[in-house]
């Protein structure tokens, strides 16, 4: 029998697509709008006494969301300012009572005050647990992409367990086990969340962050007593963990990945410093002025008013120490706004590029929007993030 062979018609087959390259992620934001937003920001919490902090934060949030471009098209942050207040007013309802209980119970039971704090100390660490996985809930329900919103779900209480047994095992190990501890409740937390019906995972290791920071845990006792190395320090530990945290994330196909410098947040966490300095110095001009200035309005002689032991408890110089006390807490939030959180938000985005963007492309939405009581708890008890 002979063999046949035969060409077939048309063209030849194309091969597969190839998978489009990594894709960064911009940001558009204009630093002088930013600087003027938490200026005024900063003097409006100086009216409230404090309670614009609210509304900032949500400002803040929107400026950073809306300026940040994946894909051509840019993220949203559909938090309230009225939200947190809300959320923080219930929390204390919550947590004065139990600060007022344990003050009563110390008066009773003055001889056993230091060792029934060590159940409070452990149950406020606890809770403040509880209150960073559902701030986190809070800000990742309020962010939406494409029209789609990011939500979580999991449970406050068994995340706060997780940290707190971690949290034992990391005294124990003085730090080392830092890296394992991050690991597993990144893991926890990733796991939890959701873009739509993208489920999200977290892939880091506590090993591999162990070997890219083993370093920094062998130098910290120098820098304790060299205390110019711990900006350095502090600054190279924090882009090891940004790089190695960013570079675990995945929602289905979709993977972020990092490429931050070790030494790339050295120059923002020593210009904020530098900052801090220069209002340390202004402040105590403007005390040292304020108090020449009640000298001379008291008719005594500067050095017979300094002499005196009643100048430390003038009420004008009271006044003016107020006053300028609080201008330099709210100058340096300032300072820290512009560069440990929107200039530090800029070079980390900076570094990281997103593979398989196109699996988010047919996300159903899913999920609902959580309430503030957590974000609420993690600024009453001060250990929220951003």
């Amino acid at each position: 029998m002979n063999e046949m062979s035969w060409t077939p018609i048309g063209p030849p087959p194309l091969p597969p697509p190839s998978a489009p390259p990594p894709m960064p992620v911009a940001f558009s934001g204009n630093r002088a709008e930013f600087f003027h937003l938490a200026r005024r920001g900063a003097l409006l919490e100086m009216v409230t006494l404090g309670f614009y902090r609210f509304w900032l934060v949500t400002d803040v949030r929107r400026h950073l969301w809306a300026n940040t471009v994946i894909d051509g098209d840019a993220a949203e942050y559909t938090g309230r300012g009225k939200e947190l207040l809300v959320g923080f007013l219930v929390a204390l309802a919550i947590l004065v009572p139990i600060y007022l209980g344990y003050f009563l119970v110390g008066l009773e039971a003055e001889r056993f005050q230091a060792f029934a704090s060590i159940p409070l100390i452990a149950f406020f660490y606890l809770f403040g647990q509880f209150a960073i996985y559902r701030a986190r809930r809070y800000r990742l329900t309020r962010t939406v992409w494409r029209g789609v919103r990011f939500w979580m779900r999991g449970s406050g209480w068994i995340y706060a367990l997780h940290a707190s047994l971690w949290g034992v095992v990391v005294v124990l190990t003085i730090g080392l086990a830092l890296p394992w501890r991050t690991a597993a409740l990144e893991r926890y937390k990733m796991r939890h969340s959701f873009y739509g019906d993208l489920q999200g995972s977290f892939e880091g290791r506590g090993w591999e962050f162990f070997k890219r920071a083993w370093w920094l845990w062998l130098l910290t006792p120098v820098a304790v007593y060299v205390s110019p190395l711990l900006p350095f320090l502090y600054a190279g530990f924090k882009a090891i963990e940004w790089r190695w945290w960013l570079s675990g994330i995945r929602f289905g196909e979709v993977r972020l990945e990092s490429s931050l410098r070790k030494s790339a947040l050295i120059g923002l966490y020593w210009k904020m410093i530098g900052w801090m300095a220069v209002l340390g110095v202004v402040f105590a001009i403007y005390m040292a002025l304020g108090a020449a200035l009640v000298a001379s309005m008291s008719g005594d002689a500067m050095s017979a008013f300094f002499k005196e032991a009643e100048f430390a408890r003038s009420i004008p110089l009271l006044i003016l120490a107020g006053i300028g006390y609080l201008a330099f807490v709210l100058a340096v939030n300032v300072v820290i706004r512009v560069y440990l959180v929107r200039d530090l938000w800029v070079v980390v985005l900076g570094s990281v590029n997103i593979s398989g963007i196109e699996a988010a492309a047919g996300v159903a939405a899913r999920g609902e929007a959580a309430n503030a009581l957590g974000e609420g708890f993690a600024d009453g008890l001060d250990v929220g993030g951003f």
